[in-house]
């Protein structure tokens, strides 16, 4: 399995960004997760036009097809902008079950009390 990282950048000047979520690609499937409470903790980080362009995106990627595949993924780590960044395409050797993507969420998203 492989995975990538979805940050919302706070400071690109500095690199600081916040793991919003997180892109699971096993074979020909691809799987995207993002914390909604993380996403909302960060509103008061951007103007509201910033913020709204933010959330719209991470919460389209499952559905809008931008990232069916490796190639789009890839296309996403090179060409972010300043708001949002995609880590580049980690290989993990553990199978790519809900039980490991719920962990791999918790360990580098979130994980609710």
């Amino acid at each position: 399995m492989k995975y990538s990282i979805i940050y919302a950048v706070i400071r690109p000047e500095i690199s600081e960004r916040v793991s919003l979520g997180l892109i699971f690609v096993d074979g020909d499937k691809v799987d995207v997760r993002y914390s909604q409470q993380k996403l909302e903790a960060v509103r008061g980080l951007f103007s509201p036009k910033e913020y709204e362009f933010l959330s719209e995106v991470v919460r389209s990627l499952p559905t809008d097809g931008s990232i069916s595949t490796v190639e789009g993924i890839n296309y996403l780590t090179r060409y972010s902008n300043n708001l949002i960044a995609v880590s580049p395409l980690q290989s993990i050797d553990i199978d790519a079950t809900e039980q490991s993507k719920d962990s791999m969420f918790r360990n580098y998203i979130y994980e609710a009390a």
